[in-house]
């Protein structure tokens, strides 16, 4: 899609502002920096722009080690013209101009820039680029990027940047008031596919005719373009549950959806993180969606805790919270396509719940899953349905 330039000159913010971001057009143009990290956990950022964007025209995407690549192709085996590319001089000179905005496409555990992935930033910066900032270090307060930004006139946005504590929203009890089913789509580890298969799933609801609407809960949901959200992590804990429910609230009285899916984080057996307990506290998912990977031997950035199975991890979430497991979804990393099949099989056979991968199978069998445990959804009249 090609975007016209907007005139920067009356739509700019004044930088360096907490939370300020440049006042461009949805769509406007954006290249993703995901130095060595493409493809893998923590390139988890970049992954989710060149699988799903609503609110940016991604260009392309910077990695050297996977330069050449078409970002689709290398994701996921099939081709969406982003290419990857070794710099960001060469993605200006794709773009034939400077983009719009440099999106930081990198999530390490730690949250922190290393110092070459500062000099990036702060070339693009430099060459006139909005920054869009989803780690847990606020570059606002970076006296570097400050500076850096306001001598640009282009601004820089801390996603993970919570609201003031007046603002923030404690558990109400509000979420009883929401009558549409909720699924949380949570999983066995972090970075294993809960936020892909969220999006894969609303979408293919709302293909289908149910009206779907997603609450994500991180900061990947969020830069994508997504309409309610929170990031979760960066929240003080005694607010976490009540944000929670207030973005499952106002997606319910924004939109009347005939159900709401719920992005997960981390995983409730997780010994460093502890959002998936907030998120079913939070929302009272009357249903599970649990993302496993079968081939996955120890947590992603914690390689001293071996992986809980997938069916622990199912009897955790159901005797932690009121709520029941409807399926498993499998993310294949590392499987062949007919290892696969075997493990779809294999977590049918043993815990009695479909299962299925939705980036190698049909979405439909996704929605069955969803329809099997909610039948009433199925039979919804079709004037009610957006």
């Amino acid at each position: 899609m090609t975007v016209q330039t907007p005139d920067r000159s009356s739509d700019l913010l004044i930088a360096g502002l907490h939370a300020a971001e440049a006042v461009l057009p949805v769509g406007s143009t954006a290249v993703v920096y995901c130095e060595g990290q493409f493809g893998e956990q923590d390139g988890k950022t970049a992954n989710g722009l060149v699988r799903h964007s609503e609110k940016y025209d991604i260009l392309s995407v910077i990695d050297s080690t996977h330069a050449g690549a078409d970002a689709g192709m290398f994701l996921d085996g099939t081709p969406n013209g982003i290419p990857v590319l070794a710099n960001l001089a060469q993605s200006v000179v794709h773009a034939d101009r400077v983009p719009d905005y440099l999106i930081c496409g990198v999530a390490p555990a730690d949250g922190l820039l290393s110092a070459a992935q500062r000099i990036v930033l702060l070339d693009g910066i430099a060459r006139g680029m909005h920054i869009i900032n989803g780690l847990h270090e606020f570059l606002n307060d970076d006296a570097e990027f400050a500076a850096a930004a306001l001598l640009a006139g282009v601004t820089i946005t801390d996603v993970r940047r919570p609201r003031s504590m007046s603002e923030l929203h404690l558990f109400s009890g509000r979420i009883f008031d929401v009558t549409c089913p909720r699924i949380a789509v949570l999983g066995t580890d972090g970075a294993i596919g809960k936020r892909t298969t969220s999006t894969l799933l609303v979408q293919a609801l709302n293909a289908r005719g149910i009206h779907a609407v997603m609450v994500g809960t991180g900061q990947t949901t969020i830069i994508q373009g997504g309409k309610y959200g929170v990031a979760l992590d960066a929240l003080v804990p005694q607010y976490c549950s009540g944000e929670v429910e207030n973005q499952v609230v106002a997606a319910f009285e924004g939109e009347d959806p005939d159900i709401i899916i719920v992005e997960g984080q981390g995983a409730l057996s997780h010994p460093a993180y502890i959002t998936s307990a907030h998120i079913l506290r939070g929302s009272q998912p009357a249903g599970v969606i649990v993302q496993h990977a079968p081939k996955r031997r120890t947590l992603g950035d914690f390689p001293m805790v071996k992986m809980p199975t997938v069916a622990s991890e199912v009897a955790l979430i159901e005797a932690f919270a009121d709520t029941k497991v409807i399926g498993i979804t499998v993310n294949h990393e590392g499987m062949t396509a007919d290892e696969i099949g075997g493990a779809i099989d294999d977590i049918e056979l043993e815990l009695g719940l479909p299962a299925t991968d939705p980036l190698t199978r049909p979405l439909d069998d996704l929605v069955e899953m969803v329809l099997l445990a909610f039948p009433q959804l199925a039979n919804k009249p079709l004037a009610t349905r957006s």
